[in-house]
């Protein structure tokens, strides 16, 4: 029988992600993001093939993360605005955690199946990061589906692809709540 955690409740129901442009110093150290990483990593995983990996970028590898994303513009010919913007969650950014989604072998689990779990491990991990007190985004941006950038800024192979850029700093400002859906409209009940 599960227990009853209203505590848990009543974090996932008022939630809110943090903008990455509002987190400032400090960042998680080592020994503060690892059980984050642990708690994403209980994400469910059919088959058990961790169709994840993690690659965390620390302050010092933004400076390199940017410039890539320049040159990753610059080859696909984006307008210098589109360049920019791309390249500020790298400029301001403390701490990234890129979520790597791995695609396994596996006659039981589909691809899609460990896509979802990725994406899954990806707000896992601002949840937890949420939750410890940290601000959190999850990010992506138009160079991680590039191929050739994600070779030269995490070591991407052929199977692997960014599921999400996760930014975890301290929070420097609240955000205001934004609109929320109606779960109404979008909930179909089926009693036969």
């Amino acid at each position: 029988m599960s227990l009853k955690n209203p505590a848990a409740l009543e974090f996932l129901q008022s939630r809110r992600s943090r903008p990455a442009k509002t987190l400032i110093a400090p960042a998680p150290t080592r020994e503060e993001l690892s059980p984050l990483l642990r708690a994403a990593a209980r994400s469910p995983d059919h088959g058990k093939l961790e169709p994840w990996r993690f690659v965390v970028l620390e302050k010092g590898a933004m400076p390199r993360m940017s410039e890539l994303t320049r040159e990753c513009g610059v080859k696909l010919d984006k307008p210098p605005e589109d360049i920019a913007k791309a390249r500020s969650q790298f400029d301001m950014g403390h701490l990234a955690v890129a979520v790597i989604e791995v695609q396994k072998p596996s006659e039981k689990v589909p691809a899609i199946e460990q896509t979802y779990s990725a994406g899954a491990v990806c707000l896992a991990l601002v949840n937890a990061a949420l939750a410890a007190g940290w601000g959190a985004n999850w990010l992506s941006g138009w160079q991680v589906h590039d191929r050739d950038f994600c070779r030269k800024a995490l070591g991407l192979q052929d199977n692997e692809r960014v599921a999400g850029l996760i930014h975890i700093a301290t929070e420097g400002t609240a955000p205001p709540e934004r609109p929320r859906p109606d779960v109404a409209t979008l909930t179909e009940w089926v009693s036969e």
